[in-house]
């Protein structure tokens, strides 16, 4: 009975992937129009600007906008290997079918023994509700080089460690996958293909390091933890305002810096909670990997200045990874990231006039879709704490010398 519905359960993953992405692209290509700002200018205007700078062999060294390691240059010119498409459409081609590729690894990691299909369920499920913002980013192409690391893991740390490190070059996040690696392996492998990757870069293209000083300058954008505060002060006479700044829409004013600084603050708490965990950790079992990455992206990602749309694509695919697992503990926090999937298209590019102008609206969707986030965020990190750091067992008491005839025991 099971064997059947697993046979069911894949025929019908296609079936949904191909209508849900089909109206992607329709979406992405303008045959139809989807409400709120267009969501394809990144692709149309900035990569495309970007692509004919690394086409000549540098950097875009003097544009703010580029916020990304070097590895982000071989996304960005990947639409030359469809030279008869035009860019932006062979971007969303390119997409697409990296969008297809997750979903492969994710059904074949699923029909091993032991493991089931919901992670695959949850990609299928979990990118549409994130509209056709997700192919028009290159997010998508770095989540499935961590979906892959994560798979490899297992049975292959040094694959793993490769995959990481280059998924790190691409968008830094993928490190986080080495926290719970536990093979020096793992390690070895990404330290030696991070030096030979970013040696590569520095020697071929100059410029490739000058994301760190335009990531360092960014302040607080609208749809972060942190903007909570100034969408509420806004209402209370706050002098600040909200303009177009480093690539996103960011508040400007009187305390941002401080707000800002918090944030960075949380960051680096979470990153001493997850040293702590690691230092304590010992149950690991075959989901460990893939329940600690989730937990810790989950944690950057909500604690970060910018909670851009794309950033969930990250989430979504480390949530199906853990659900691949049928041990892992993530259930709950998968599914309230999903939720928050949802809410987050319609604050962007939905009601996005909304959230910028502080209105009702706009604070609703912001408090729920982050109020999920920080809810997911707590209860995956309990439940990983709790699956693999070993409660204390308290040290039994001495023994007490028997009482002698005709005395009172004294009791303690």
């Amino acid at each position: 009975m099971k064997r059947t519905g697993a046979r069911r359960s894949l025929a019908w993953l296609p079936v949904i992937w191909c209508l849900t992405r089909l109206a992607l692209l329709l979406f992405v290509m303008k045959v139809y129009v989807f409400p709120g700002p267009d969501v394809t200018s990144d692709v149309h205007v900035i990569y495309q600007g970007w692509y004919d700078v690394l086409r000549a062999g540098t950097f875009p060294q003097n544009d703010v906008t580029w916020q990304y390691p070097p590895a982000a240059a071989l996304a960005v010119l990947s639409p030359a290997l469809l030279p008869f498409l035009h860019y932006a459409t062979a971007f969303f081609v390119l997409a697409c079918v990296t969008d297809l590729a997750v979903l492969a690894l994710l059904a074949y990691a699923g029909r091993r023994p032991g493991r089931t299909l919901r992670g695959a369920w949850v990609w299928v499920a979990g990118v549409p509700l994130l509209g056709p913002t997700v192919y028009a980013r290159y997010d998508v192409m770095v989540t499935a080089v961590a979906v892959a690391a994560l798979l490899a893991g297992a049975r292959h740390p040094k694959t793993m460690g490769a995959l990481a490190a280059f998924g790190a070059l691409l968008k830094v996040w993928p490190a986080m996958l080495l926290l719970a690696a536990r093979r020096r392996s793992a390690w070895m492998s990404a330290l030696v293909t991070g030096i030979a990757v970013t040696g590569a870069f520095a020697l071929a293209m100059p410029g490739g390091f000058a994301f760190l000083t335009f990531q360092r300058d960014r302040g607080t954008e609208v749809e972060s933890l942190g903007a909570l505060v100034f969408h509420v002060a806004r209402h209370f006479g706050w002098q600040g305002e909200v303009r177009l700044n480093y690539g996103s829409i960011e508040f400007l004013g009187p305390y941002v810096s401080e707000v800002s600084t918090g944030a960075l603050f949380l960051t680096g708490a979470a990153l001493g909670w997850l040293v702590l965990w690691r230092l304590l950790a010992r149950r690991f079992e075959e989901h460990t990997l893939a329940d600690a990455a989730f937990v810790a992206v989950l944690m950057f990602t909500t604690t970060s200045r910018v909670i851009s749309p794309q950033y969930m694509v990250w989430l979504v695919g480390l949530a199906a990874v853990c659900l691949c697992f049928p041990g892992s503990r993530m259930r709950l926090p998968v599914g309230l990231v999903l939720v928050a999937c949802f809410v987050t298209v319609l604050e962007f590019p939905l009601y996005f006039a909304n959230v910028v102008a502080s209105d009702g609206l706009g604070l609703t969707l912001l408090f729920l879709r982050n109020g999920l986030l920080v809810a997911a965020t707590l209860l995956a990190a309990r439940a990983l704490w709790k699956a693999t750091v070993p409660r204390t067992v308290p040290a039994p008491l001495p023994p007490q010398p028997a009482a002698r005839a005709g005395e009172t025991p004294v009791s303690s």
